[in-house]
């Protein structure tokens, strides 16, 4: 979406997880291949990663509920983590969690029990990284529609991305992030049908 010099591009299969470090400057722009497949994502400062992105700061910074372009994520201690720099849909979601066994049970019934979920997804990929069950914290849901009602309800309906939409987050500082191309086909937050995101990572132009 940005000039730059691309060092890194990875097709991360329906289901799976994904991580890298992206250094302070590079832009990573998430692509959703096959239109409304939810990208569920953690952000931690690369240099101590016991800090990491905080829904509330950056929500309680920007004062709004959704994730735009220029919106600013930030950790807990209100630190610039990453700025999300180009955005080709109309709302970004950070305030609809991450699917995992326990709760599509809870939601789903007993039968979705061998189903995992983005939670597992995040344990799984967190563990190459040293991280495990107290890093995991509340999420991003790129491609995900998650509106707020007049009465302060939410649901999770139909997306509003389509093939071939970005989203383009430029690092602050050193961090790592951590993605789960989301399994969950128990609601329509990606149609019924998890398709193929695409990650690359682009230095800046000298």
């Amino acid at each position: 979406m940005l000039p730059g010099r691309v060092v890194r591009d990875d097709r991360v299969a329906p289901r799976a997880p994904w991580s890298a470090v992206v250094p302070a400057g590079h832009v990573l722009t998430i692509v959703d291949v096959g239109g409304n497949q939810s990208a569920d994502c953690l952000v931690f400062a690369d240099a101590d990663r016991t800090e990491r992105y905080s829904a509330p700061d950056t929500l309680a910074w920007q004062g709004s509920a959704y994730v735009r372009e220029g919106t600013v994520l930030r950790s807990q201690h209100g630190r610039a983590l990453m700025t999300v720099v180009g955005n080709e849909v109309p709302r970004q979601d950070t305030i609809g969690g991450a699917c995992g066994k326990e709760s599509n049970t809870l939601r789903y019934g007993y039968h979705t029990a061998h189903q995992h979920g983005c939670r597992e997804n995040f344990l799984a990929e967190g563990a190459r990284h040293g991280l495990g069950a107290r890093d995991l914290v509340s999420n991003l849901n790129w491609f995900m529609n998650v509106p707020v009602e007049p009465d302060g309800a939410l649901g999770i309906v139909d997306g509003a991305s389509a093939p071939g939409k970005r989203v383009a987050l430029r690092a602050d500082v050193d961090v790592l992030v951590v993605v789960s191309n989301c399994p969950q086909v128990n609601n329509p937050c990606n149609d019924f049908d998890p398709t193929p995101l695409r990650m690359l990572v682009t230095a800046p132009e000298e």
